[in-house]
């Protein structure tokens, strides 16, 4: 059980930035091709790949993957490149042809890529495999789990006090321990400040199916809910659209972004985000892999780390009310001197109990 050393300083260091455009630029050489998309790249440099199950143009959990993909280019010269996958027979594909090109050290972004990892790196024992969310580790397996639990617990205190129908919604993409572990946070957070809430839950089985996104949530919101939350990826757009229907149509309604800092999504209904510093996580990472000291266990970063965080939109400044606001504050502070133990799923083998 392994926190990251000096972790605070690396993210003063570092600050979030906006992806821009629909896609990625790989720079160095791309398996899929062979191409060297930048000529100034040294052929000997540390060669760095990302894996993606969904765009990194979803403004939330792919595109801060991707941030910190671009970071480790920026910041250490690696050469780096991209690649989305969708299915399982693609993240074994990827992942052997970007060690078969001589990468080094490959991250999957999500926990879905813990099985393929885990193949691949029994046949590549001098590449290093980074699962985000992952669950195994292994010699050259490295797991990074991110206690976003501990930020929704924040967001949900913040829904306990908007709710004027005392429901709630929350939709997720597939049911993963770490998805459903950030809405188990949330509804504590909600019940926290509001204990007889009601707390709807809907899984859609999918990460960027924007329509799917859109219905769940506006059958919660006929349901009765007033304040939602999403951990659907991509599809949040339709999540966030329908939201904002329900405002265009006279009903009282607000939603909480997640994984990255959204909200300039939707700033006229987001009250605010619970963030991971994903390009901050990623360049640690790198930077340990180069030095030798990224061993093969679990990664954790929380709350303590400054590695997450509630962020409360600027643009909604005193929807939340000040007495709330202030009871936040404060058990953000509990959070991280560890007298409040938000609730959890643990689910890293090996690890009943992680930090």
């Amino acid at each position: 059980m392994v926190r990251f050393a000096g972790w605070t300083l690396a993210l003063s260091l570092f600050t979030m930035s906006a992806c821009g455009g629909d896609g990625p630029a790989d720079r160095g050489a791309d398996p899929s091709d062979g191409a060297d998309t930048d000529p100034a790249a040294r052929a000997d440099a540390p060669s760095v790949a990302l894996l993606t199950s969904g765009p990194v143009s979803d403004a939330g959990w792919h595109a801060g993957a991707y941030e910190g993909l671009q970071a480790i280019g920026d910041s250490l010269g690696f050469r780096i490149s991209h690649q989305q996958t969708r299915t399982p027979a693609e993240f074994d594909e990827a992942f052997i042809s970007y060690a078969e090109a001589g990468y080094g050290l490959i991250f999957g972004h999500g926990f879905e890529y813990q099985d393929a990892a885990s193949r691949v790196a029994a046949e590549y024992p001098d590449v290093t495999f980074v699962v985000s969310s992952g669950s195994r580790p292994s010699a050259n397996v490295v797991p990074l789990v991110f206690h976003l639990n501990e930020a929704t617990y924040l967001a949900g205190m913040a829904a306990g006090a908007l709710t004027q129908s005392g429901t709630v919604g929350m939709v997720g993409g597939v049911e993963i321990p770490s998805a459903k572990g950030t809405f188990i946070a949330f509804e504590a957070g909600v019940k926290a400040v509001k204990p007889d809430a009601v707390v709807l839950e809907t899984f859609i089985g999918s990460w960027d199916d924007v329509s799917a996104a859109k219905e769940a949530a506006a059958a919660q919101l006929r349901q009765g809910a007033d304040v939602m939350i999403h951990n659907v990826d991509a599809a949040s757009f339709g999540f966030f659209q329908s939201v904002r229907e329900a405002r265009e149509g006279g009903r009282t309604a607000w939603a909480f972004g997640m994984n990255r800092d959204q909200n300039d999504v939707a700033p006229d209904v987001i009250v605010g985000s619970a963030v991971i510093n994903i390009p901050a996580i990623f360049l640690l990472t790198a930077r340990e892999w180069q030095a030798g000291t990224l061993a093969g266990v679990a990664r954790y970063a929380g709350l303590a780390d400054g590695a997450v965080d509630f962020v409360p939109n600027p643009e909604q400044d005193g929807v939340v009310p000040v007495e709330v606001r202030a009871r936040i504050d404060r058990a953000r502070e509990a959070i991280a001197g560890g007298t409040l133990q938000v609730p959890r799923i643990d689910f890293v083998e090996g690890d009943s109990i992680s930090p």
